[in-house]
């Protein structure tokens, strides 16, 4: 009982870590509140601030590995909390785009730091049999993170500080769970498998790898571009203030946290192929739906259809491409989290395409185009499954 206990009150701040790794999520919706702020800014400017921050997948996920197997996991976790402290304090002391800029690089570079080292510290405070589900949990308690963001945004928006005080909260937030872990003590396994680029890059020479590197690459761009996008399409086709267009997003991930527990359910009785290919095209009828309609409710409707498609792709994908390359998991998972840099890579397009054209319409046309990769994927997810 009393190792049951000690285990227990371990799990505890490694899962809290899961709602700091949700703070990331917060960028779609400060595009909007930054854009505002700044006169001068347009949406291709403003849109810049998801490349500073999601630009550092690509660059450190593979280093991050090297890093954790020399440091540890633990440390390396402690050390993304502590530059979450210092990006959330960063428009504290000085607000002004440069200096937002820099506070989202800091917070993109800390959240890789997070998303790396978060899932195998899982590893060293649960049994093995019960690994699975905690961390589905942890990613539940992502979305509940992300869900939370926009509603305390706009609740803030209304307040002295305005929709700022997020800021201080995630600092202060970022700050407990940092202390909380230190105090933690946490045994960790003995290092695995070595990463390096070199046996990185070599899983390219698969090609269902490949196909499926993109696919996080588009998922997480059209995330991160549907974030930055809604609330515009929001105020553009309704008529909604900023504060009332930003709860469009925690609508949105709302119905990715009810898609991602029903997601669990569904798995046990359908196989990955026809989930995937049910959930690519049920969120391809959403962003159908949110091109033809300019009602406020029936787009909410869209974004909640898009949201339940959406909910359990990434994790689909992630499954089948360590089920590819089992031998391999530490590379194809440093692999896959630098696919997580395609927030840096549609958010920027979607700014000059409307800037271009004047419309959000023309930047949701975009992403939809874009998700036509999603259904050519469904063959290669097939091609998997059969082997």
């Amino acid at each position: 009982m009393e190792k049951k206990d000690t285990i227990g009150i371990k799990i505890l701040p490694v899962m809290f870590g899961f709602f700091i790794m949700g703070f990331v999520d917060i960028i779609g919706i400060a595009i909007n509140y930054v854009k505002q702020d700044f006169i001068f800014l347009n949406d291709t400017l403003a849109n810049m601030l998801a490349m500073s921050c999601f630009f550092w997948f690509l660059v450190l996920s593979i280093p991050t590995g090297m890093l954790m197997n020399k440091i540890g996991r633990k440390r390396t976790v402690l050390l993304s909390f502590v530059l979450q402290v210092i990006a959330f304090c960063i428009p504290i002391i000085s607000y002004d785009f440069i200096m937002v800029m820099i506070a989202f690089a800091v917070v993109g570079i800390g959240n890789t730091l997070l998303q790396v080292a978060l899932n195998p510290l899982v590893t060293d405070v649960v049994q093995k049999g019960k690994l699975t589900g905690t961390l589905t949990l942890g990613q539940f308690v992502k979305a509940v993170c992300s869900f939370l963001g926009p509603i305390i945004t706009s609740w803030a928006s209304g307040m002295a500080f305005g929709w700022k005080l997020i800021f201080p909260v995630y600092a202060v937030t970022s700050l407990i769970a940092l202390v909380w872990l230190w105090l933690t003590p946490i045994e960790e396994s003995k290092k695995g498998e070595t990463v390096s680029f070199r046996m990185t890059f070599r899983l390219f020479n698969d090609t269902y790898i490949v196909a499926f590197f993109i696919g996080i690459l588009v998922l997480v761009g059209v995330d991160v571009g549907m974030n930055t996008t809604f609330p515009k399409l929001l105020m553009e086709r309704c008529g909604l203030e900023l504060n009332e267009a930003g709860l469009g997003n925690s609508v949105y991930f709302f119905a990715r946290t009810l898609g991602a527990l029903g997601g669990g359910i569904f798995l046990l009785k359908y196989s990955e192929t026809k989930f995937f290919t049910f959930s690519v095209l049920l969120a391809a009828i959403g962003l159908v739906g949110m091109l033809m309609t300019g009602n406020l409710w029936a787009m909410l409707a869209c974004v909640v259809i898009f949201g339940l498609g959406y909910a359990n792709l990434f994790a689909i994908i992630f499954s089948l491409s360590l089920k590819r390359v089992s031998d391999r998991a530490n590379e194809v998972s440093a692999l896959l989290i630098m696919g997580v840099s395609g927030g840096a890579l549609l958010p920027p397009l979607l700014g000059v395409v409307s800037d271009k054209f004047g419309t959000q319409i023309a930047a949701l046309l975009v992403i939809t185009i874009v998700w036509l990769y999603m259904v050519w994927l469904i063959g290669k997810v097939k091609g998997v499954s059969n082997k």
